[in-house]
């Protein structure tokens, strides 16, 4: 298996062809929308802020409200990272002082939409999901078969890929990671070193979810796998696949992958042994993430307000995903294309694995 992020190396879930298409054709032609993951109370000490940018990354936002309300970086609190290439909507929260300086915000491409109070400041992976509004063009006449695919990833789930955006420009992340932890990267800065490395653990990731897909159990349980409820959070071993597999076809609950470091175990019986698999195929061993605190990642989310509307040149499909998950994921599936892979993309947001942004695709 190459180090180097593919779509194509990756097993999809749905058979067929897909609607190709183009995405990104202008910032409007994709859109998220934070989901909070509680109401605000509209009191407290902390003033927060409902933000729609066009054009900036979260982190150029927050340069820029700090110079320009005089608080510090670090009082700043944000849910998710959203790129620059994207009309994006998030809450931000600030220190109560802030407020009577919001007026004079300005920055390009930047407005505000609400502002309230709270008593506790936003922290990153503090939302429910993101909401998704994407044009796809250049598809003429495929809203219908854009709608069949959509139902079945609806019914059946998505398999949970880490995207494009986790990789970087030309998915080469995996590969310095990989120098990292072989103690062979030039590279100093600790921050960085440490987002290189979780670019590895999701290529590993990526690799099980693949092999299960091959292996005809995207939606069926191994022995030794750790799987998640979805309604309540609680993960268990399974011990008996047969049992636990009908429960994962209906929905109720979804195998885990790993993503290695010294908190996390690897998973056991034929679950470990497909585990061992997708880290023999990069030469890797768990040991050699020792640095990371590690993490549990489903294999499969669901879609929820999935929808398709047919447009002149092709069609715009909206859903939402839980926090943590990629909409390149849905949108390879639909068009059975290298989906944003060679796209000069900012790093992936929306919630924290191991300290480090996982990504929610914007």
């Amino acid at each position: 298996m190459s180090l180097v992020f593919d779509w194509s190396a990756l097993r999809a879930l749905t058979d067929g062809p897909g609607t190709g298409g183009v995405l990104r054709r202008e910032a409007a032609d994709f859109r998220v929308e934070e989901v909070p993951a509680y109401a605000l109370s509209g009191e407290g000490e902390y003033v927060f802020v409902q933000l729609e940018k066009t054009g900036h990354t979260t982190a150029h936002v927050v340069r820029e409200l700090c110079a320009q309300l005089g608080v510090r970086d670090r009082d700043v609190g944000v849910a998710g990272l959203k790129d620059r290439h994207a009309v994006t909507t998030q809450w931000l929260s600030l220190p109560a002082r802030a407020e009577a300086r919001l007026p004079s915000l300005s920055l390009e491409g930047v407005r505000i939409l609400n502002v309230t109070r709270h008593g506790n400041k936003l922290a990153m992976g503090h939302l429910r999901g993101n909401r998704f509004v994407v044009r796809v063009r250049e598809a003429q006449g495929q809203a219908a078969q854009a709608a069949g695919i959509l139902d079945v990833l609806t019914a059946r789930g998505v398999p949970n890929y880490f995207g494009p955006q986790r990789f970087g420009l030309g998915g080469l992340n995996a590969e310095e990671g990989l120098r990292v932890v072989r103690g062979e990267s030039r590279v100093k800065d600790p921050r960085v070193r440490r987002f290189l490395t979780t670019a590895l653990q999701s290529t590993v990731f990526n690799g099980f979810v693949s092999l299960r897909l091959q292996g005809g159990l995207f939606a069926g349980l191994l022995e030794g796998d750790m799987a998640k409820k979805h309604d309540t959070g609680g993960v268990f071993m399974v011990q008996d696949p047969q049992a636990e597999s009908a429960r994962a076809e209906r929905g109720e609950v979804s195998a885990t992958g790993t993503l290695f470091g010294r908190k996390v175990k690897p998973l056991t019986g034929a679950a470990g042994e497909l585990e061992q698999q997708a880290l023999a195929a990069l030469g890797l061993t768990p040991a050699m993430f020792s640095s990371r605190k590690g993490d549990r990642r489903l294999t499969r989310i669901f879609l929820e307000d999935a929808s398709v509307h047919p447009e002149e040149d092709g069609y715009t499909v909206a859903f939402t995903l839980p926090k943590g998950s990629f909409a390149t994921s849905v949108l390879r599936e639909l068009m059975k294309t290298s989906v944003d892979a060679a796209a000069d993309l900012d790093a992936p947001s929306s919630d924290a694995v191991d300290g480090s942004p996982e990504g929610s695709d914007e």
